[in-house]
């Protein structure tokens, strides 16, 4: 077991878990590793056409592992360190030790590192050697590499991958420089302490590879190198930390889904360099077979993305700028079903073209365009940022969704409502159903996010956008009060995931307690227990929405089946089957801290909150929270609420907010000055 009592955000073990899919991974937003792994992977870089499309493996050199020479077994351990960003093996002899540490870079993008340290502990003088085992080989199935001539000392390969993703499309480059690595290393006789030090340069062209490796090696000489990734990693996560008083377990994962989900997106300063997306088991998964490939689902905008909206809206913004990329891509999808505007992959790589090797989830699983739009619609409201829409293409995606839909309905003249039919719903076990309760939920609120933004941006809009959204059927028994998960649902089906409870929140379709309460009732003792792992965070936010603790922390709890010890690697189903490194799922976890415990709810033009917390949470602390160019750090506990505006952006200026009680009280919030008020309903708001 990891011993993270003291400081839940560092994970040690003195032993590696026996799945090699467990160990933890080493990620920025453009390369990513598993530690002791022999490849890694560049965001953008697939190789294979159309449903064979994969990551394409890129041979790494740091997937190396310390061994002592020696007839006795050194005593060894092995530490995550969440808040530097860092992984380290040390091996602890009698006489000295040696530490092996690595990390992707977070600000240098293009970068990652070891360092072998070794450290004599005692007065001797004789030579202790470390042997460095490595499966290293500068080939790859998925590249056509050519060596190229030494560079600064490194070694310089290139190449292209084989095969393209559409037929006639670019096949990616990729350039790597990398440091010579030694069978051994020798701390001499005379020396007390050595440090050696490794750079792996990877980019898409030769330029940028260089420019990395020589900034690294810059860096290096100045001694700062390590420096330099964990002040920009922990500006990172300080920024975006959430704290919170309550179970060690709960701490622990709640660091871990920090760590991993984090890692994945792009730094602050980050260059021009464009942003490809999340997968379900992140960059540093997805060689062919294994973590769905690589691809980017709806998991990235439904499950992960209203986290980093909250704590780190320009991350968010690259994200949908991802989809906006790909809209061409999305438009043929549409086209070649028959459809107007654009249809969204259920899979995407690089193009937005399908991409699932199963053709009945990219012809049927449609929910996901209204789930990509759903991002955009929380960003708007969160952020107010016209830019993205009337200049960089948010605009035409907006439009293309709304044509889809429009394109995609049909009029039932028995029923007087427009129909969405042979359709797959988030609940994978039933296909070719008519009106998904959920798939039209998301289709009514993508068509009125058009209407709205129409006018805010004062452009023409089809007046159908607003009817068709009216009048779409969502299904519901009148007589039980709850919504059938699609026509012709019988209560007691078994259902593979959450699904209708997704009404609920994140959709905040219109519906009374009573309700709410029904859907969550029918569908949680159906709900398959084997299922993926962020389904049981939906039920735990349903159920705190209507102050039911105790069945919240009971659904919450059943995540922790989906973590493994003692790196905190989520895997996608509790039998360790599906993706690993599952960041669903942690997305999922998050918002139940994000969004459950506090309340908060993104609307049109409100922050709402309204905090509960389980018996055993005190306290939680957020230390920034992102609305409408304010960054607040907020404290809950169960009497008090305490908000203060740290930060304010100037272009776009911020507007000025204040929080209003259901009560009927305001409070100003001025930047410095930490305004404090009884734990009750309420809301952000522009001040008047």
């Amino acid at each position: 077991m990891a011993d993270g009592e003291d400081e839940p955000g560092v994970f040690m073990a003195t032993a590696l878990p026996e799945d090699p899919r467990l160990l933890p991974t080493v990620t920025n937003a453009f390369l990513g590793t598993r530690v002791f792994r022999d490849i890694l992977h560049a965001a953008g870089v697939y190789s294979g056409a159309a449903g064979d499309t994969h990551r394409a493996d890129v041979p790494s050199p740091l997937g190396l592992r310390m061994a002592a020479p020696t007839a006795h077994s050194p005593a060894e351990s092995f530490t995550l360190n969440t808040w530097t960003g860092t992984f380290s093996h040390t091996i602890q002899s009698p006489g000295y030790t040696a530490t092996h540490q690595l990390y992707a870079h977070h600000s240098l993008v293009h970068l990652m590192a070891f360092s072998i340290t070794i450290q004599r502990l005692d007065g001797s003088t004789h030579p202790i050697t470390i042997q460095l085992q490595s499966l290293f080989v500068p080939q790859s199935q998925d590249l056509d590499l050519t060596p190229g001539p030494d560079f600064q000392g490194a070694h310089y390969i290139y190449g292209q991958t084989l095969v393209p993703e559409v037929e006639g499309g670019p096949r990616p480059t990729v350039h790597m420089l990398w440091t010579p690595i030694p069978q051994w290393l020798t701390l001499a006789g005379e020396e007390r302490e050595r440090c050696w030090q490794f750079l792996t340069a990877v980019a898409g062209s030769e330029e940028e590879a260089k420019r990395s490796y020589s900034a690294g090696l810059s860096l290096l000489a100045a001694g700062s190198l390590l420096r330099s990734h964990v002040r920009a990693w922990t500006a990172l996560r300080r920024g975006c930390s959430v704290e919170l008083d309550g179970p060690p377990a709960l701490r622990q994962a709640l660091h871990g889904c920090l760590y991993y989900l984090l890692s994945a997106i792009p730094p602050r300063d980050s260059p021009a360099v464009p942003f490809h997306g999340i997968s379900p088991g992140g960059l540093s998964n997805g060689t062919r077979g294994e973590d769905y490939w690589g691809h980017v689902f709806w998991d990235q905008d439904t499950w992960m993305f209203p986290n980093i909206l909250l704590l780190y809206p320009e991350a968010a913004r690259a994200i949908l700028q991802y989809r906006i990329r790909t809209l061409e891509g999305a438009r043929r999808n549409a086209q070649e079903q028959g459809y107007e505007g654009a249809k969204f992959p259920w899979e995407s790589a690089a193009t937005g073209r399908e991409v699932c090797p199963e053709e009945i989830y990219g012809a049927q699983e449609i929910h996901v365009t209204g789930d990509v739009l759903m991002a955009f619609e929380q960003y708007y409201c969160t952020t107010q940022d016209q830019k993205l829409f009337q200049e960089d293409g948010g605009w035409e995606l907006v439009e293309a969704v709304a044509q889809y839909w429009c394109s995609r309905m049909v009029w039932s003249e028995e029923e007087q409502l427009y129909h969405i039919r042979g359709v797959m719903p988030p609940d994978e076990y039933h296909s070719q159903v008519d009106n998904s309760a959920y798939t039209n939920a998301v289709a009514r609120r993508s068509l009125n996010f058009a209407a709205d933004m129409a006018r805010d941006l004062l452009l023409p809009a089809p007046e159908e956008w607003e009817d068709r959204a009216r009048r779409i059927k969502v299904p519901f028994d009148e007589e039980r009060k709850y919504h059938p998960e699609y026509d012709g649902y019988s209560p007691g089906e078994p259902v593979k995931q959450a699904d209708v409870v997704l009404l609920g929140f994140p959709l905040m379709h219109p519906m009374s307690a009573e309700v709410r309460r029904n859907d969550l009732e029918m569908y949680e003792p159906v709900t398959d227990p084997a299922g993926p792992a962020m389904t049981w965070s939906m039920f735990a936010v349903g159920w705190l929405e209507l102050k039911e603790l105790q069945r919240a922390w009971s659904q919450l709890e059943k995540c922790f089946s989906n973590i493994t010890e003692p790196f905190k690697v989520w895997v996608e189903n509790s039998d360790g089957s599906g993706a690993v490194n599952f960041l669903t799922g942690m997305g999922g976890f998050l918002q139940v801290v994000l969004f459950g415990f506090t309340g908060f709810r993104i609307t049109r033009s409100r922050l709402l909150f309204d905090p509960t917390f389980p018996d055993d949470i005190t306290k939680l602390q957020i230390s920034s929270i992102s609305y409408l160019g304010n960054k607040l750090e907020v404290t809950i506990t169960r009497e008090e609420m305490r908000m203060e505006v740290t930060e304010t952006s100037q272009d776009p200026p911020a507007s000025p907010l204040e929080a209003v009680l259901e009560s009927g009280q305001h409070f100003p919030l001025w930047e410095g000055q930490s305004v404090s008020f009884p734990t009750a309903p309420g809301w952000m708001q522009r001040s008047p």
